[in-house]
């Protein structure tokens, strides 16, 4: 289809033989007599590749009209056509975004040159445009497919840490199902806090991983039924230690291996192994520590029988700035009674083969 050109002058005459020239090169050619009737025909919706207008008009001048044009049909390269003695002027219109000027009187030659290279500037410009649409739809489909990617990767990493977890519950029976009902009660709280919704994960594979050093103690020790030794009891300690370094080799996992470390830290610093103490405890341990001692005594153990949440509630806030962190205290403390059995009756039924994801509960 051939490109469209507005001829834009005051002096019939003149427009005639411009117009001549480039239908006779296979132009299509379209006159207007001022520049007030070259607006009129750009705003009717006729659509141009190339302008040329006189600089000197009468009602509107080339100026006006190139300032009146240039930011609504930005793709239309606009070329002055003007005397020897208006250059100053002429060159002034390329600084305000006309392409080139004509120099009356021109010849034909110089004439198609000048609006071949226009028309190719322009030419130029849309499919570098259109590249850089194509291109931004490429990386927004590629932006796209990585993020599934990702999440596909993640969820395959939640099943890796399932079969863990499930691992040191074969390891140590006593606690089945502790790790995922102190993850849920992590989240919950979490979220309680108002914490970030990308963060809230990453303290979940802490709380759900917590205990994975035991993997590294020996039974006798893990299954001993009676009281431990202070040897025991310090090897038995160890397992903090065991667990980061477990999981501090694994990229996904870096910054949940601070909570593995410091989830038996105590907010008044007595605690192990590094004897941390406020703040200097991971906020997600902080808040791990709360959901722990929660399970711990609403759970039956082979040396009593499980308490109420009531129980827990009383004993959680006698320890609040001692064993936990007074302000996840008072967000726990103000988070309804229900919310904690109907967690735990959710997370027993999915015990026995359910699939288990540590950002989807709470």
């Amino acid at each position: 289809m051939p490109d469209r050109i507005l001829v834009v002058d005051d002096e019939e005459p003149i427009r005639d033989i411009v117009a001549q020239m480039l239908s006779t090169a296979g132009y299509v050619c379209k006159q207007a007599g001022s520049g007030m009737e070259a607006l009129a025909t750009l705003t009717s919706g006729d659509q141009f590749e190339l302008m040329l207008s006189d600089l000197m008009m009468a009602d509107l001048d080339g100026i006006g009209l190139l300032e009146r044009t240039k930011e609504k049909y930005p793709d239309m390269p606009v070329v002055m056509v003007t005397a020897v003695h208006d250059i100053s002027v002429a060159l002034a219109a390329i600084r305000n975004g006309a392409y080139d000027y004509l120099l009356k009187p021109f010849e034909r030659e110089q004439l198609l040159n000048t609006v071949s290279r226009a028309l190719e500037n322009r030419r130029l410009k849309v499919e570098n445009r259109t590249y850089q649409i194509n291109l931004e739809s490429l990386v927004a489909a590629r932006t796209d497919q990585l993020q599934a990617a990702m999440a596909n990767l993640e969820r395959s990493y939640d099943i890796t840490l399932e079969a863990l977890g499930d691992a040191l519950d074969l390891k140590d029976a006593e606690t089945e199902g502790h790790s995922r009902r102190v993850t849920a009660f992590t989240i919950a709280i979490a979220k309680a806090m108002g914490l970030p919704p990308e963060q809230i994960p990453m303290i979940a594979r802490g709380a759900f991983l917590h205990d994975i050093g035991k993997m590294a103690i020996p039974d006798a020790i893990l299954r001993k039924p009676g009281k431990l030794n202070p040897d025991e009891i310090a090897t038995m300690q160890e397992h903090c230690y065991k667990g980061y370094q477990i999981v501090k080799k694994i990229p996904f996992l870096a910054d949940a291996c601070d909570i593995i470390y410091s989830h038996q830290e105590r907010y008044d610093g007595t605690g192990y192994p590094r004897g941390l103490k406020g703040k200097e405890i991971p906020l997600g341990a902080r808040i791990f520590s709360i959901a722990d001692t929660l399970d711990a005594i609403m759970s039956d153990r082979p040396y009593r029988q499980r308490q109420t949440f009531k129980a827990a509630r009383t004993e959680i806030e006698k320890w609040s700035g001692k064993q936990f962190d007074p302000d996840v205290v008072k967000i726990f403390l103000d988070m309804p009674e229900e919310l904690w059995e109907d967690l735990r009756k959710d997370i027993d039924a999915q015990i026995h083969g359910i699939a288990y994801s540590t950002g989807a509960r709470g």
